[in-house]
């Protein structure tokens, strides 16, 4: 049997994912979760083999819980499977320690078979979205302008960015510029549109 973890902030679809995926005869849900940093416990207190991961979650997002089980239980193999298929985030989720990547609206048959091929050490990507991926590139942000970028996600002012981060006033005023001109938009607030359509955020 393959033991699985499901994390999916969703309950209805944490619930049909569970109910889908136990109709397999060698895969047995041993464990759900519904927020990111709800994920390492419940991997040390269940051991399954394959943890399925959505990319957005309260606590914590799922491509930061990856890194997190990959960096604990290396022994674990991650598939993110997730209703948003950015580019950007595939890349993210490869580098964190996913050796999967498919978007929900995968067949069952197929998600089951993505789940096998990862137990087995294989690599699984949806096909469009790897084909997406290498066409945008990876992104172009810093770490530093990422951040800037996320803390502006609602509209915050340069001073209240400054104090989230600790940085000066200019230097972040310098980094959103410089996220400006990386995403070809032409206000900070298109940026963080552009940043969040690529999964650069």
């Amino acid at each position: 049997m393959i033991k699985l973890l499901l994390a999916d902030d969703q309950a209805l679809v944490r619930g049909a994912l569970a109910a889908l995926l136990s109709l397999e005869p060698d895969l047995d849900v041993v464990a759900e979760v519904g927020r990111g940093d709800e994920v390492l416990d419940a991997v040390a207190r269940t051991g399954p083999d394959v943890a399925l991961l959505d990319v957005e979650m309260p606590g914590l997002d799922g491509i930061s819980a990856a890194e997190q089980l990959h960096a604990a239980h290396p022994e674990v193999r991650i598939l993110m499977v997730t209703t948003f298929g950015r580019p950007g985030y595939l890349r993210r989720a490869i580098d964190a320690g996913a050796s999967g990547f498919v978007v929900k609206d995968t067949p069952a048959r197929d998600l089951a078979d993505a789940v096998r091929r990862v137990h087995m050490g294989l690599r699984v990507v949806d096909p469009a979205l790897a084909t997406e991926t290498l066409t945008a590139g990876t992104s172009p942000l810093t770490t530093r302008e990422r951040e800037v970028l996320a803390a502006a996600v609602d509209g915050a002012t340069a001073g209240a960015i400054a104090a989230q981060l600790h940085l000066s006033e200019g230097t972040v005023r310098n980094h959103l510029s410089s996220a400006i001109g990386k995403t070809g938009t032409r206000t900070r607030a298109e940026a963080v549109r552009a940043a969040e359509r690529l999964g650069w955020l």
